[in-house]
C-alpha cells in the first residue's frame, strides 16, 4: 500500500509498505477513505516532536471503513464507517477512567498514531484499542463532515469544555487556523455573550468574518485594547490559546481579566516563559496540555443534529499519490488554504 512516511528531519516521502494486520485482540484495521494534513504533521517534519519515530507513516486525522477486527473488539465490526481518534487509550487505567485519555499509561498511550506507530496518511491503518479509538459515523453524516472529529474538532471541543465558559462571558480565541476555528465552533455551543478571535492573517480573519458574522475579529497589535473595550471586567473571562507562538502566549495572559481561565492547547516549537512578576495579582488559572479526545461520540451526535459543521474548513482535496503537493500547499499557506483533505479513493 502507499503510505506517507517520516524519513528524517525535514523529509517525508510516499513509500510502499505492507498492508497492516491485526496484531492484538483489541486491534482493528481500517481502510482509510479520507485523511487530512495537520499542523502537528509539520511539527514532526521539522523536528519539533522528539518522540516521533523515523520510518513511521504519518497522519492522525482520518475516517474510513473497518476491514478487520481482533477477537476482543466489540464496539465496531467490518463494514462500519468510523472516525479514528488521534489518541490511543486503554480505557482502564487511572487516567482513562478519569477522562484524561491523553495520559493513558499504555506504552502506546496518548498521541501514537502517525507519531510513534504508523498513522493514516495511507491506504490502511491499524488502530490499537479499537473499542476506544473508533467511533461509528451515524447514517447521513459524510466522510467530509466527520473528518475532523478525532483530532482538531476533538481538540476544540475539549478546550471549550475545560475553559469553564459561562453565559454572558467574553471569550477570546487566539488563532484562526483549523484548530482555532474548531475551538470557535465549540465555544459558541456554550452560549457565551461574545466571542473575539485574534488572528494576524487577514485571509483567516476574513474567513471568520464571512462565515460567523457575530464573531468579532482583531489583530494581535490591537488585541489588548480591543478586548478590554468589549469586555465587562477589564479583559476576557476565558482565553483559549490555539495559535502556538510566543506573541500569542503573551497575549493570552495579557488579555485575560483578573481571575480568568486561560486554556493553552497550542503545540509550541520552543519553550515559553510565564513572567510571574508581571502577572502578579491577576490570579489566573492556567489549563494546559494535549487534547483528551474522549468526546468523539458526542461530537458526532452534534454533527448529525446539524449543530456543528466543519466542512467549510476543507478548502482543498488531493489524491494520496499527490500528497507531496498537498503538503507544499498547506505548509506555505497558498491559495487561501485552511485544511487539505487527502483521498485514497478514485
Amino acid at each position: 500500500m502507499l503510505a506517507y512516511t517520516y524519513m528524517e528531519r525535514g523529509k517525508f516521502a510516499l513509500r510502499n509498505k505492507p498492508v497492516p494486520v491485526v496484531q492484538d485482540p483489541h486491534d482493528a484495521v481500517v481502510r482509510v477513505t479520507l485523511a487530512s494534513i495537520c499542523t502537528s504533521d509539520l511539527h514532526i517534519k521539522h523536528g519539533s516532536v522528539p518522540r516521533a519515530v523515523p520510518g513511521v507513516t504519518v497522519g492522525h486525522e482520518m475516517v474510513g471503513v473497518v476491514e478487520q477486527v481482533g477477537a476482543a473488539v466489540t464496539a465496531v465490526r467490518p463494514g462500519d464507517r468510523v472516525t479514528v481518534n488521534v489518541e490511543t487509550f486503554c480505557g482502564r487505567c487511572f487516567f482513562c477512567e478519569h477522562g484524561y485519555v491523553n495520559n493513558c499509561i499504555d506504552p502506546n498511550g496518548g498521541w501514537a498514531l502517525g507519531c510513534r506507530i504508523d498513522g493514516g496518511q495511507a491506504e490502511y491503518v491499524r488502530v490499537p484499542y479499537a473499542d476506544q479509538g473508533l467511533n461509528v459515523i451515524p447514517d447521513g453524516v459524510s466522510d467530509r463532515e466527520a473528518l475532523f472529529v478525532g483530532d482538531v474538532l476533538a481538540t476544540g471541543f475539549w478546550a471549550a469544555r475545560i475553559a469553564e465558559i459561562k453565559p454572558e462571558d467574553t471569550v477570546l480565541i487566539l488563532g484562526a487556523g483549523p484548530t482555532g476555528i474548531c475551538t470557535l465552533l465549540c465555544a459558541r455551543l456554550r452560549g457565551p455573550g461574545r466571542v473575539i478571535v485574534c488572528e494576524p492573517d487577514p485571509v483567516r480573519r476574513r474567513f471568520v468574518e464571512e462565515r460567523y458574522p457575530e464573531v468579532l475579529t482583531v489583530t494581535p497589535e490591537q488585541a489588548p485594547d480591543f478586548v478590554r473595550r468589549y469586555s465587562r471586567h477589564g479583559g476576557a473571562d476565558a482565553v483559549l490559546e490555539v495559535a502556538g507562538t510566543a506573541d500569542s502566549f503573551r497575549l493570552a495572559w495579557e488579555c485575560a481579566r483578573p481571575n480568568a481561565v486561560v486554556t493553552v492547547v497550542a503545540l509550541y516549537d520552543a519553550p515559553q516563559m510565564l513572567p510571574l512578576p508581571d502577572m502578579y495579582g491577576k490570579n489566573l488559572t492556567f489549563k494546559t496540555g494535549g487534547v483528551d479526545g474522549c468526546d468523539c461520540a458526542e461530537i458526532l451526535r452534534l454533527i448529525a443534529a446539524g449543530r456543528l459543521d466543519t466542512t467549510p474548513l476543507i478548502t482543498h482535496i488531493f489524491p494520496l499519490c499527490e500528497i507531496d503537493a498537498a503538503y507544499d500547499l498547506f505548509e506555505h499557506r497558498r491559495d487561501n488554504v485552511v485544511k487539505v483533505a487527502v483521498t485514497t479513493e478514485g
